[in-house]
């Protein structure tokens, strides 16, 4: 077994809470085959190598700090051509997505998609890989080159933020200019509430059932002196904001209470309320992803329990 390639993330200046958990992943398993973590950064990043102690060592692409996707995934291809490492780990975010399969396409080697489990294996890796919502698990056994593209939140971000001095080199990646250019870093509004203060958040998933059905939970939330929040399918329809959508591509929250109403537990919505203190989820089907997270469930219709709830807290 060789060594582990980490991609790192950042914006503005900062790296992404993937980076870490990829980091500190990569060290273990380095540390029990004998291989080497190997962190890449772009632009100016390599000056925060110091963030970066899991890593052995850091390879610096240098060019912009703004994030081009075309260039990233060339100046990637032309590190794991030169390294030849045993595994290439980049984030199953939107960053992710645009470098991982361009690599593996042009250099020929496999991409493993929604990783949430890795494991030495005899000569190689093992890599879980969490489907249809978290609702299968699939076992691919690594044992030549490998792109991994790993689920945030399922790896701890602690493990991989130690303080360093890794040796960083920098590298001269031959990539032409490109058709893709960056124009602009457009950022939400920001909203009236920060749900990723909030210490009591009421959480509405598909199973609320349509727009005007949401006035349920927002009658618990008030009761409870909550925040309203929910999953992506609800801000994708329109009913509710970005502001309040908790997940892999929304908001990491870590409440002290956590209620999801008619919410499945889509990995990438765990990702961002499993570290809430009490989580506690009402969903009529038992074999529900979100019931391996949660501290109490039911199993019952979500609009007689919130009902019910509603009159005793009255």
């Amino acid at each position: 077994m060789g060594d582990i390639l980490v991609i790192t993330e950042h914006l503005k200046g900062e790296f992404a809470d993937i980076t870490f958990e990829m980091l500190g992943k990569a060290r273990e398993l380095t540390d029990s085959s004998g291989g080497q973590c190997i962190a890449v950064t772009f632009g100016s990043m390599s000056g925060k190598a110091g963030q970066l102690g899991a890593a052995d060592s850091v390879i610096s692409v240098g060019g912009s700090d703004d994030y081009n996707p075309e260039s990233y995934a060339a100046s990637v291809q032309s590190v794991v051509s030169a390294q030849s490492p045993s595994l290439v780990l980049v984030g199953s975010t939107s960053m992710g997505m645009d470098v991982a399969n361009p690599v593996a396409t042009t250099l020929g080697i496999p991409v493993i998609s929604y990783c949430s489990n890795m494991s030495a294996s005899g000569g190689g890796f093992s890599c879980t890989s969490s489907m249809y919502g978290g609702k299968m698990n699939v076992v691919t056994n690594v044992d030549n080159a490998a792109v991994v593209m790993i689920l945030a939140g399922f790896f701890s971000a602690d493990a991989g933020k130690v303080q360093g001095s890794p040796v960083v080199e920098n590298f001269s990646a031959e990539s032409g200019a490109g058709k893709v250019r960056f124009k602009q870093l457009i950022e939400p509004e920001a909203a009236d509430v920060d749900i990723t203060q909030s210490e009591t958040l009421v959480a509405v998933g598909r199973g609320i059932g349509g727009k005007d059905d949401i006035e349920v939970a927002e009658e618990l939330a008030e009761i409870l002196k909550a925040d309203l929040a929910c999953s992506r399918p609800l801000v994708d329809a329109g009913w509710m904001s970005k502001a309040q959508q908790v997940g892999k591509s929304g908001m990491k929250v870590k409440p002290k209470v956590y209620i999801a109403l008619g919410i499945s537990g889509a990995p990438e919505h765990i990702e961002g309320m499993k570290n809430s203190s009490t989580i506690i989820a009402i969903n009529t089907d038992k074999n529900a992803p979100i019931f391996d997270v949660a501290h109490y469930g039911m199993t019952e219709d979500l609009f007689d329990v919130v009902e019910e709830l509603v009159e005793e807290l009255e």
